[in-house]
């Protein structure tokens, strides 16, 4: 299939473009990466008056070390992200999720930012904005506001991205702890039936703190809270209090119970190996 006709904009500043995304308001989209919106236009699930274009707008691209941790743009082509000595140093579980995210020629051209805005519940990105407690800076025609990724994941799809905004960078604050980041899909590459990203402490051969994030299993993805405490207790208590945490969705790839098992089989593991790098 065919795109529908829009009118193309490329401008060559923010301020410009987010001129454009107001006037063009619920008929203009944005095109970064364009990994999910030009699949999306091709089978007329979306059609835009006006497509504007902000690959142009170098000051949204770029990692940066910050005192506290890291500064992503928004427009880090995800491949970049990966390999970056910076992200490894600082947010290793960035490092370890990004070779998860479908396939290398998808992560040549999708974004960090990108990703983000899209909230797609399975997709691990936003998943680790949680566990790394990022702050996201929104550009908007009020000015700049940081919003926490806690609370930029509202649904599927849905985000407190305002229509006439843009994503313009992620602050994350550096990494504590080993790295947690397990999922299971189908094929690699394919939408994750469930998913972990997070970090613990440990010491003596004991979790004594721990943040888990959990996605694929519902609209969007879900801080663990019970479970992050009960892992100082054990592994088995922490895969028992999932049931306070999560409220799986069935999907085309799995039905609610089986996300439920699969949340507390990928936990098992993750520690598993943490305690292994630990030692």
């Amino acid at each position: 299939m065919k795109a529908p006709p829009f009118r193309y904009a490329r401008p060559r500043t923010l301020a410009a473009a987010l001129k454009l995304l107001a006037e063009g308001g619920e008929s203009a989209r944005l095109l970064a990466g364009g990994q999910s919106l030009v699949p999306a236009l091709n089978m007329r699930l979306l059609e835009p008056k006006l497509l504007i274009d902000i690959n142009g707008l170098g000051e949204l691209s770029g990692i940066s070390e910050t005192r506290t941790g890291i500064r992503v743009g928004a427009l880090t082509r995800q491949a970049v992200l990966g390999a970056s000595d910076i992200v490894a140093r600082r947010a290793p579980l960035l490092t370890a999720a990004v070779p998860f995210i479908a396939h290398a020629a998808i992560r040549n051209r999708g974004t960090f930012g990108g990703s983000l805005a899209q909230a797609d519940p399975a997709a691990e990105l936003p998943a680790c904005a949680v566990a790394l407690e990022a702050q996201l800076e929104i550009a908007g025609p009020r000015g700049l506001r940081r919003v926490p990724a806690r609370d930029f994941f509202k649904g599927v799809y849905e985000t407190a991205l305002a229509r006439d905004e843009i994503l313009v960078a992620a602050e994350i604050p550096a990494q504590r702890g080993e790295t947690l980041f397990l999922e299971l899909a189908r094929r690699h590459g394919d939408y994750a039936m469930a998913g972990l990203a997070g970090w613990a402490t440990v010491q003596q051969g004991r979790v004594t703190e721990a943040r888990l994030v959990f996605f694929g299993t519902d609209i969007r993805a879900i801080e663990a809270k019970a479970a992050s405490a009960a892992l100082a207790t054990s592994v088995e208590a922490a895969i028992a209090a999932l049931d306070r945490d999560l409220t799986p969705v069935a999907d085309f790839n799995a039905g609610a119970a089986m996300k439920r098992h699969l949340a507390g089989a990928l936990l098992r593991r993750a520690c598993a190996a943490v305690m292994v790098r630990a030692a």
